[in-house]
C-alpha cells in the first residue's frame, strides 16, 4: 500500500550526548533485536505458532531461544541455523552432537 504512517517515541536518558548519537545507539539496538527476532521467524517458523495461551506461548519463546542457543553453539555443520535445526530433525548422531552428549 501507498499508506505512510508516522510514530512518536519518547526516550528518557541521563546521557548527556548530542541527538545523532543518541538516535544512532536507539537504532543500533533495534537492528540487534530485529535480527534476533529475523532468525527466529526464519528458523523456526515463530510467526506461524499458534500457541498463544500463557504460559504455553512463553514456554515455547523460551524452547526456541534455548535451541537457537545450541545450534549457533555447534561448529561441525557449516550451514545456517535453518539447515542445523533441520539436520538435527533428520540425524539422531547430529542431534545428540547439538545437545552436547
Amino acid at each position: 500500500t501507498d499508506r505512510v504512517t508516522v510514530e512518536v517515541r519518547y526516550y528518557l536518558s541521563s546521557l548527556e550526548s548530542k541527538a545523532d548519537k543518541l538516535l544512532h545507539a536507539i537504532r543500533t539496538h533495534w537492528t540487534i533485536e530485529n535480527q534476533l527476532h529475523w532468525v527466529l521467524d526464519v528458523a523456526f517458523d515463530e510467526d506461524q505458532c499458534r500457541v498463544r495461551t500463557e504460559p504455553a506461548a512463553q514456554n515455547f519463546a523460551i524452547l526456541r531461544h534455548w535451541v537457537l542457543n545450541l545450534l549457533k553453539q555447534e561448529p561441525s555443520a557449516k550451514c545456517g541455523i535453518q539447515a542445523k535445526r533441520k539436520k538435527a530433525g533428520w540425524s539422531t548422531d547430529y542431534l545428540l552432537k547439538v545437545l552436547l552428549l
